[in-house]
């Protein structure tokens, strides 16, 4: 198979990126030069649908290290750098992946990385499983496992577990203490403000943001927004979460009232119909709406649309809708991941951490996949200990260990 990309002529400035990343990646540099000599993957074939940019590209090639033949593609439009995507294809990669494309393009990108029946695959919010599950089972026949890398995907895959139709091995990365624990808080709470300000070009201070979760990314969102001078509101369904929000210093309340009074909207749910009619109709004049969640179903465009009377591109990212009563509603990014949409995604040092994860848990499918049932698995506590492990050592940190006694007393 050849690579089906925008422009391979790129692939200096791609290049570039990945150098970059790869001096700020030291647990990955760690796993690769392992892999080069243990060769876990030799004889695999791995098919990876994740954000394609230089962090992601440097997994491909740390995976490529441990003898797999790589098959890349992006799993949001918005997010595929094409000059990563022309490097990784000078590189040897195959890569089917175009920025900005079409829904029908996104689909074929996918069916394109999956049809070589890979031996193991990544995939970022569930679109792979849902194709091999369905119009594509015959791309599945040698697949040992999968790692899903986003809260949205482990919601889908639960969603097929509850309803018997999840028929291969799916490691969930997310809930990986070095996954959530970091790259959901410090990776999307950092990213997602980043992009708003490159794409708005406008401060955080003084605004009132409202998030809507308080899951790890809204926990990490709200957290950034405060730090940098914001009045943050948190609008939740779970009680739990949401006493967890008020003790955390923020106000809560229902999204009907918090549209009364936000600025700044930002979306992280992976729920839909978070932001709909009935809120819109509260929103101030000049509100900015935003989405951090995998899908761009969290505010619903089309309520948005629907009430319009003018809809038109303000500036790159950012598209206008004039409402009747004079009132003009900026959406980022058409709703989409407006943390990868408009920059360079989540910082390097954290998805070190991620993707160390996923590269240790392709390694353990590669050893344990024939022997485990189907079904959705926890990543193995031994990967994220020795991932921690890893970070804690490029940084120069030396933590306590128990003695014998301890051990005992604690019945380890």
């Amino acid at each position: 198979m050849t690579s089906n990309i925008t422009n391979p002529a790129l692939f200096e400035s791609g290049l570039d990126k990945i150098h970059w990343v790869e001096s700020y990646m030291p647990i990955l540099n760690n796993i690769r030069a392992e892999f080069e000599k243990t060769k876990p993957f030799a004889g695999k074939k791995i098919s990876m649908s994740i954000h394609l940019e230089a962090k992601t590209a440097y997994l491909a090639i740390t995976l490529k290290a441990g003898g797999a033949d790589v098959y890349i593609t992006g799993c949001n439009p918005l997010s595929t750098q094409d000059d990563v995507a022309a490097a990784l294809h000078s590189l040897g990669f195959c890569v089917n992946a175009h920025h900005g494309a079409s829904e029908e393009q996104y689909i074929a990108d996918l069916k394109a990385t999956l049809s070589v029946k890979p031996d193991l695959m990544i995939d970022d919010g569930g679109d792979f499983i849902s194709l091999i599950e369905g119009e594509c089972r015959e791309y599945g026949q040698n697949l040992l496992g999968g790692c899903e890398e986003t809260t949205t995907g482990i919601h889908r895959l639960r969603s097929r577990m509850a309803s018997g139709d999840l028929h291969y091995t799916m490691l969930d990365v997310n809930d990986a203490e070095c996954k959530h624990l970091f790259d959901n808080r410090y990776g999307t709470g950092q990213s997602t403000l980043d992009g708003i300000m490159n794409t708005t070009n406008l401060i955080i201070a003084g605004k009132t943001v409202v998030v809507a979760g308080y899951g790890w990314c809204g926990r990490g969102i709200a957290m950034r927004a405060k730090g940098m001078g914001a009045l943050v509101v948190v609008t939740e369904v779970n009680p739990v979460k949401a006493i967890e929000a008020i003790m955390d210093g923020f106000r809560v309340m229902p999204m009907e009232e918090a549209a009364k009074i936000g600025d700044l909207f930002i979306t992280a749910t992976g729920c839909k119909d978070v932001i709909t009619e009935k809120s819109i109709n509260n929103l101030k004049d000049g509100v900015l709406l935003a989405n951090s969640g995998h899908f761009n179903v969290e505010i619903n465009e089309p309520d948005l649309r629907r009430n319009a009377t003018k809809i038109w591109e303000r500036k790159p990212n950012i598209r206008g809708y004039h409402m009747a009563d004079g009132r003009i509603i900026n959406l980022l990014a058409d709703g989409r991941l407006v943390n990868l949409a408009a920059g360079n995604g989540h910082p390097a040092e954290i998805m070190d951490m991620s993707f160390s994860i996923q590269a240790k848990g392709l390694e353990y499918l590669a050893k344990h996949g024939k022997e485990m049932a189907p079904g959705l698995y926890n990543i193995p506590a031994d990967i994220d200990s020795a991932v921690a492990n890893y970070k804690l050592k490029s940084a120069n940190v030396e933590i306590d260990k128990l003695s014998d006694e301890q051990k005992a007393y604690l019945g380890l």
